[in-house]
């Protein structure tokens, strides 16, 4: 007699394989390059300097302006420092003879202010003057007419 033996053949086995190739791969993604962007350009900073009638020497409140223009341009990246001479569209001289005059005049207080920069330690290859005469005024006027705010200079640091 055979005993109580109990057999079980339910026995489960898996198996899973798995292959996987590829013929001709996509190359691996480019590297990731950070983008580098330079800085906005500081916006210019200028700076006016205002004169008497037919004049072209500074004011002590004229230099104090351009000793203020001057430590500024220390304190920024210059490329350049424009300063540019005005007159009003006033002359003792009418015509052709005033406007030539305007436009020295205009030259005269632009080198004014250059020399004044130069002595507040602005080195003097980092500045432009130009003259510009009755053209360009800051108050439109009539004919022949003093307005003291186009009797000036801007000083213009890029």
């Amino acid at each position: 007699m055979e005993g109580n033996r109990v057999t079980r053949n339910d026995f489960n086995h898996s198996l899973l394989l798995g292959l996987r190739y590829e013929f001709n791969p996509a190359p691996p993604p480019p590297p990731v390059v950070p983008v580098v962007t330079a800085p906005a350009p500081a916006p210019a900073r200028s700076y006016l300097v205002f004169f008497d009638w037919d004049r072209a020497d500074l004011t002590e409140r004229a230099r104090s302006i351009v000793g203020t223009a001057a430590q500024n341009s220390t304190h920024t990246q210059l490329t350049r420092i424009e300063v540019n001479g005005y007159t009003d569209n006033s002359a003792a001289h009418p015509g052709a003879r005033g406007a030539s005059y305007n436009m020295k005049l205009s030259l005269r207080r632009a080198d004014a202010v250059r020399a004044e920069l130069i002595r507040d330690g602005v080195p003097g290859g980092l500045i432009v003057t130009k003259g510009f005469g009755e053209s360009n005024p800051l108050v439109q006027t009539g004919a022949n007419t003093r307005e003291p705010q186009n009797r000036r200079v801007e000083i213009v640091l890029h």
